[in-house]
């Protein structure tokens, strides 16, 4: 008989980790203790939040929770949709103007257009779930295009070294993933099944970086009173630090 779509190990995706090795209730422990880090990051990062990213990301950051603990079918949808819709919002509201096709003349239209692309993307994604995941990673790499442009433009030496940390971690990160997916024998013989929890981690530290320098291009061309300059907390010094953006108004001559 098809098994419900909401029983455990219903999925079409089960990662390398070994299943209730840890808890009866949970079938990937470390996966589902490191699953909320990626929204827990991403939401710490940025002084300038909107409601419905806020939102969005502690959404992911249940469904990925949810999806590991339970590797459902409903879970895995939940948990890829959830990112799917985190990235449509983040688009919708901080992709450059300059940037937009050329029969979008405003925002708004762009509103549609993400919309109406991120609908027909989830309708999409109940044909072939598994795939799904590859094509989420790949928008990574228009993230990244979009940066290189911008970077172009820009003499901020703050800068150019917050996106090359970016992409350091974003390249582990990856590099995790593919490992975790595609050599998974490898690490099931030599007993450490757990590159998919580093994955977490490692994209949680890459977006610790990325909120920042979204919010200092988007302040760049959305609020040119301001002067956005990037800064560390607690100190530039410390070996571990929180990247944001801070606003300097510039002085007004007479």
């Amino acid at each position: 008989t098809m098994p419900s779509i909401f029983s455990y190990q219903s999925a079409e995706v089960d990662w390398c980790e070994g299943n209730f090795e840890h808890s009866t209730v949970i079938a990937e422990y470390y996966n589902t203790e490191w699953a909320p880090r990626t929204s827990q990051a991403s939401r710490a990062c940025a002084r300038i939040e909107l409601c419905s990213h806020k939102l969005s990301l502690l959404l992911a950051g249940i469904f990925s929770t949810y999806f590991h603990m339970t590797l459902s079918y409903v879970g895995q949808l939940l948990d890829e949709l959830s990112i799917l819709w985190t990235l449509a919002v983040a688009y919708a509201f901080w992709y450059p103007r300059i940037y937009f096709p050329k029969c979008i003349k405003s925002r708004k239209h762009f509103f549609w257009l993400s919309g109406v692309t991120t609908v027909i993307s989830t309708l999409m994604s109940f044909i072939k779930p598994a795939f799904n995941a590859y094509v989420l990673n790949c928008i990574a790499f228009h993230l990244l295009y979009l940066t290189w442009r911008e970077l172009k433009k820009c003499n901020d030496k703050r800068v150019h070294r917050m996106a090359a940390v970016m992409v350091v971690w974003w390249v582990l990160a990856i590099s995790s993933w593919i490992s975790d997916r595609w050599l998974c024998g490898l690490w099931q013989a030599i007993n450490f099944p757990y590159f998919h929890s580093f994955w977490h981690v490692l994209i949680a530290m890459s977006l610790l970086y990325c909120c920042p320098l979204v919010i200092y291009f988007d302040v760049t061309y959305e609020m040119p009173s301001f002067k956005p300059k990037l800064g560390y907390w607690p100190s530039d010094s410390w070996p571990v630090v929180v990247p944001y953006v801070a606003l300097e108004e510039p002085h007004k001559q007479c």
